[in-house]
């Protein structure tokens, strides 16, 4: 197709937003723009008409029309698909179809349109994919912001700790006639402290890759605070991703509000399956007893499967983390035991002792005269595992819309527990639907939601396990077509991990005895989807 123009009008004709693809004057888009009102007659069925030049392919969306203008030469059926795709796109950033609205979101519609058409040809884009380029949002850069403010408000911290023991010290030496702190400073150049796991002078624990932790440790130089510079691939887009449970868990110990540092779930399916996801891992922590040695292990998933079948990517990522509160329990070790047949990768931290990982399976430091930080959670060992296997899938969802013939579509899907170990609670399959049609569902298991803000259905399984592994869904829609039910999202959490390794014991490094210990593990959903 060539397409020359997309733009949003009134049913009175009056322009709202368009959007030009090829070169043209201003005066001729406007006079075609002009011209499409007075060839709308009324009582007609189709959603298209012709001049001698262009193509005027049109959807009613309440008050307002989308309208695409091609050349007579263009394909009319990719013509459709392509305007069923840019009404999709306006919904999701716009609360209700008005002008005003329309007129408020003109920027992101524009941007998202030319994600949808390069140059007047189409690109292939989906509306998840659509949605992503144009929020192209950091969370690398929030976290660097958390970081920082964390550090600045320590430094400040310190700084009025070391004043005031400066301040006390300079009393009690005029007191004995002696010579002052502060003289004493001058003369030393000032005061300095550190802290760190493992190093004299950093403040940081982590080796690239999905997990990393940061201990935030400012330095105090005289009575000024002087903060640690911070890497500046902090900022870069598309760059790999630190892990950032482990500091999340750091400012929640400390009493700080994190609900800002997590980005707001843009509408959709992405986002109502998001949502689901960290409502119930919220739900699962929340019930975890803790003892003064806590071990979490979390399990994170990133699936992606074709409609068809096959697998286009799947990715497992884990990390171990230990949580010490009394600081007579630093000095301990970890017993794991690891049953994993399928090559899951492992890697200890730097400062973790690699060779009686390897020997004796056992998380100690190198220096066993060192203890573990206090009241922080340490990233002790991470594991990765990537493949195209179709055997490692743990759910499989089985989408079969099909053409009822009276222009809608009837679907059928269906879901079964292939690992057969996990027991997944909360689970929601969140199915995209066309904008304004409502489905009828005539048969389900679980309980369902329909939201029409959102033009999703919500369909809620509470538990899937060796008992209740199966189970299916029957709906309808009209004017719908198959591909209009896809991308379909997954979440779901479990306690139990998906990756073969757990805890067998902690024991203190001089002499072995046993130390009292909780855990927690969780299994739980980034990304989950069937396109």
């Amino acid at each position: 197709m060539v397409l020359i123009a997309a733009s949003v009008c009134t049913k009175n004709g009056k322009v709202i937003l368009s959007r030009q693809y090829v070169e043209m004057t201003k005066a001729r888009i406007e006079g075609l723009l002009a011209a499409f009102p007075k060839l709308m007659t009324a009582g007609k069925q189709h959603t298209y008409v012709e001049t001698d030049s262009v193509r005027y392919v049109y959807q009613p969306m309440e008050k307002l029309y989308m309208l695409l203008i091609t050349t007579k030469a263009s394909n009319i059926l990719e013509d459709l698909e392509t305007l069923r795709l840019f009404s999709k796109v306006i919904p999701e950033y716009c609360h209700s179809l008005d002008e005003k609205e329309i007129v408020e979101n003109a920027f992101n519609l524009i941007f998202a349109f030319d994600e949808i058409v390069a140059l007047g040809y189409r690109e292939s884009v989906n509306l998840a994919q659509i949605k992503t380029f144009v929020e192209m949002d950091s969370h690398e850069e929030k976290v660097y912001q958390a970081v920082r403010l964390t550090q600045e408000r320590e430094a400040r911290q310190k700084m009025r700790e070391k004043a005031k023991e400066l301040q006390r010290q300079r009393m009690e030496a005029n007191k004995r006639g002696g010579p002052s702190m502060g003289s004493l400073s001058d003369r030393s150049g000032g005061f300095s402290t550190d802290s760190g796991f493992g190093s004299s002078s950093g403040s940081s624990i982590g080796s690239g890759g999905n997990s990393s932790f940061v201990q935030s440790e400012a330095k105090i130089v005289t009575v000024k605070a002087a903060q640690k510079p911070v890497s500046r691939n902090a900022l870069k887009l598309g760059g790999k991703s630190k892990d950032v449970d482990s500091f999340v868990d750091q400012l929640k110990s400390e009493g700080e509000k994190i609900s800002t540092l997590v980005p707001a779930a843009a509408p959709g399916s992405s986002g109502a399956a998001a949502n689901a996801s960290a409502a119930a891992k919220a739900k699962i922590s929340a019930d975890i007893h803790t003892e003064s040695v806590h071990l979490k292990m979390e399990d994170k998933l990133v699936v992606r499967l074709g409609r068809d079948g096959g697998v286009q990517q799947f990715e497992l990522t884990g990390l171990l983390t230990l949580r010490i509160t009394d600081e007579n329990l630093g000095r301990i070790k970890v017993k794991l035991a690891n049953n994993d047949a399928q090559g899951i990768q492992l890697q200890t931290h730097p400062n973790v002792d690699k060779e009686l990982f390897k020997s004796r399976a056992m998380i100690g430091l190198k220096n066993p005269a060192k203890p573990f930080p206090l009241n922080t959670d340490v990233g002790v060992l991470k594991w990765r595992f990537i493949t195209q296997d179709e055997s490692a899938i743990p759910l499989t969802i089985n989408c079969w819309p099909s053409d009822n013939g009276e222009g809608g579509c009837d679907v059928n899907i269906e879901y079964e527990l292939e690992t057969q170990h996990l027991e997944l609670q909360d689970v929601v399959i969140v199915i995209p639907l066309p904008l304004n049609v409502q489905p009828s569902v005539a048969e389900f298991d679980g309980t369902y939601k329909y939201d029409a803000r959102k033009h999703v259905l919500q369909w809620q399984i509470p538990v899937i396990d060796a008992a209740n592994k199966s189970g299916s869904m029957e709906f309808s829609c009209s004017a719908s077509i198959p591909g209009d039910f896809f991308p379909l999202q997954v979440s779901f959490v479990s306690k139990t991990p998906y990756a073969a390794i757990s805890a067998l014991d902690v024991v203190h490094v001089d002499n072995d005895e046993s130390v009292k210990y909780s855990s927690e593990t969780m299994l739980f959903v980034e990304k989950y989807e069937i396109v």
